[in-house]
């Protein structure tokens, strides 16, 4: 057979120019493709001897790479079936061919299933011209005597005559560019890079790849024995993928230490992981994952150039390394992997489609974190309380994102710290320690557990004998206002509205106080102006003189956060001031009322700034409130050696 050149069978050049600049976002995949590609020879082989009689029952099979630096060639061979003549033109001389879609509804046909056959598209071929000049495959198939040589340097066609090759298989030979500019082609030609994209892209590949080794040998004389300064060089062929992955043993065959190494060493963590979660579904989606929760948090977990996900194998090929699509974003901070056969994948291997595969997978994982969290609240608390420190937040966010679609899962993995608990709660184990009288669950935002003790908002609740949630965090009152209640008990803030928490004669006694001093409260109110929206009797305060507390809307805590993000500024929360009918100061503000003292405008600045001090609201005039405690601590100070 002579020489022939034929043209693709496609608009070949501008889809070809098309697949190489367009589909494929990085070169380095070229060698996972024609990996890829090999293992699948390999495996219709196999499949085929099954039932085929004519073919050799084999347990030879190998994927061998070559590097020739002279002469810019790597070569990636494989003893799979090889292709006969109409089976060069049709999968490889027509691009987006797939021979190996072809051979699956064949052998589904035959009732003979494979589904780690990775090449189902025909294109993966043609990303090897992203690196080279020229492409020659030289195959032998292993139902036919001829051997074929295809050539092509990816422009408009390709050239196809008979060659001579010994075994069975195909031999792909790539022309490495020369380095163009920027473009940087001499690494391809390197084994040390070689060996990491293989170890990166094809480890689990479940057949050997090989690349030949150099070493040197003593030499030996007739006698066997070694002669001293005399060696030889042996070329010997080195398996460097892995081939069995971890997630293909059974979970009882992989010891701890073993999970905890691959861990370590597939995510660069120095300690060991304090969750590991495996996964194994199989039925109308099957895939198998490992997730692992760090111990630490990482440095940047929450800044925005981290990036979430979760390694994806196809078919045991790495496919993506932060699939993005399997992790809720309160969940940010798993590590792992998840390997399915039944993704569908779009042309290029890289880029997942948006399907309801991932959707399923990523709440089945969701599933399975949740009920490890919770069985290790329930049997290892320690281990939880450990786990929460670290992203006890995340777990929070978990609850006010999306409208509060997952609250109902995660509120009984939230913890709290109380103003009475020693230890951090849950919120099942505050409502069980409810007073028959609480009809409310009570929580206050703070900086530390030790500031709230002391807050003035904490004087009838404390008097009554009722616990407080304790808030610290950004999240906290967004979290809480999404819940609203827990087990048909709502929340209610020390911080915000009335708490009514007193009895009815209490309740009596602070209205006709109120009545009584009508004009007082009004005259205060006009001092402060539009600073607060009223000024009132308390009904929360048994020992401080004075507070500050919110309306029912946006609280204080929910206004600085709010002012800190971009695009939103000055928003107020409704500030109402709260003074202590039954402290000497009331007392002696309203004696400075009667007698038309004018320095109630005074006193009137000075009880809201300390009122805000308290609340660490920010001060707008503050040497013109020391200035006031000043002119109000001389004045006393003169009326006592009066």
């Amino acid at each position: 057979m002579s020489k022939k050149t034929i043209e693709f069978k496609t608009e070949s050049k501008r889809l070809l120019e098309l697949m190489i600049h367009s589909i494929y976002t990085n070169k380095e995949i070229f060698l996972r493709e024609l990996i890829s590609n090999a293992s699948d020879a390999i495996d219709k082989y196999h499949l085929l001897s099954l039932t085929n009689e004519n073919l050799e029952k084999r347990n030879d099979y190998e994927i061998h790479l070559e590097v020739d630096k002279k002469h810019r060639k790597l070569k990636i061979s494989d003893n799979g079936i090889g292709m006969n003549y109409d089976e060069l033109i049709e999968n490889i001389g027509t691009i987006a061919k797939s021979g190996t879609l072809e051979f699956l509804k064949n052998m589904k046909e035959k009732e003979i299933k494979d589904d780690d056959l990775i090449g189902q598209f025909g294109v993966g071929f043609y990303s090897a011209f992203m690196v080279s000049s020229k492409v020659e495959v030289i195959t032998k198939s292993a139902l036919g005597d001829k051997a074929y040589k295809w050539t092509s340097k990816g422009e408009e066609g390709f050239t196809i005559e008979e060659t001579t090759k010994e075994k069975v298989g195909t031999d792909i030979i790539l022309t490495i560019r020369k380095n163009e500019g920027e473009e940087e082609y001499d690494e391809f030609l390197e084994e040390y890079k070689i060996r990491s994209l293989v170890k990166k892209y094809s480890d689990y590949v479940k057949y050997p790849i090989t690349m030949s080794h150099e070493s040197s040998v003593p030499l030996k004389d007739d006698e066997g024995k070694e002669i001293e300064g005399k060696y030889e060089t042996k070329i010997e062929n080195e398996t460097i993928n892995s081939m069995t992955p971890i997630w293909k043993k059974n979970r009882n065959e992989v010891t701890e230490e073993e999970l905890n190494e691959f861990y370590k060493t597939q995510y660069y963590d120095y300690n060991n992981p304090s969750f590991s979660i495996w996964t194994n579904v199989e039925g109308a989606l099957t895939y198998k994952s490992i997730v692992f929760i760090p111990e630490k948090a990482p440095h940047n977990l929450y800044s925005e150039k981290y990036e979430k996900g979760l390694q994806l194998y196809a078919k045991g090929v790495f496919v993506m390394d932060k699939c993005k699509e399997l992790v809720p974003d309160y969940l940010r901070f798993i590590k792992g992997l998840v390997v399915s056969p039944d993704l569908n994948l779009n042309i290029s291997r890289e880029i997942l489609q948006q399907n309801r595969q991932l959707t399923l997978i990523q709440k089945n994982l969701e599933k399975k974190i949740l009920n490890e969290l919770e069985k290790t609240l329930k049997n290892d608390r320690d281990k939880y309380l450990k786990f929460w420190k670290e992203f006890g937040v995340n777990i929070k966010y978990g609850v006010y994102d999306n409208f509060g679609m997952n609250k109902e899962a995660l509120q009984d993995l939230l913890l709290f710290e109380t103003v009475n608990e020693d230890q951090m709660v849950t919120l099942k184990e505050y409502k069980e320690k409810m007073p028959k009288e609480q009809k409310e669950i009570y929580y206050g935002s703070a900086h530390s557990k030790e500031a709230m003790k002391i807050s003035p908002q904490m004087d009838v609740v404390k008097k009554k004998g009722f616990d407080v949630l304790v808030l610290t965090d950004e999240v906290d009152e967004f979290m809480i206002s999404m819940l609203n209640e827990y087990d048909k008990i709502k929340f209610k803030s020390i911080n915000q509205g009335d708490l009514d928490i007193l009895d009815d004669e209490e309740k009596t006694v602070i209205k006709d106080l109120e009545t009584k001093n009508k004009s007082l409260l009004e005259k205060l109110k006009e001092v402060l102006n539009d600073r607060v929206s009223d000024v009132k009797l308390s009904t929360r305060l048994t020992d401080s003189p004075v507070c500050l507390v919110s309306g029912d809307g946006l609280s204080f805590e929910m206004e600085k956060v709010m002012n800190q993000l971009p695009g939103e500024k000055n928003l107020k929360a409704e500030k109402i001031l709260e003074i202590n009918p039954k402290h000497e100061l009331f007392q002696a503000i309203d004696n400075l009322y009667q007698t038309n003292d004018e320095s109630i405008a005074d006193y009137a600045e000075i009880l809201y700034n300390q009122a805000l001090l308290i609340e660490g609201l920010e001060i707008k005039d503050p040497v013109g409130f020391s200035n006031k405690m000043v002119k109000v601590l001389i004045k006393a100070a003169k009326k006592e050696s009066n």
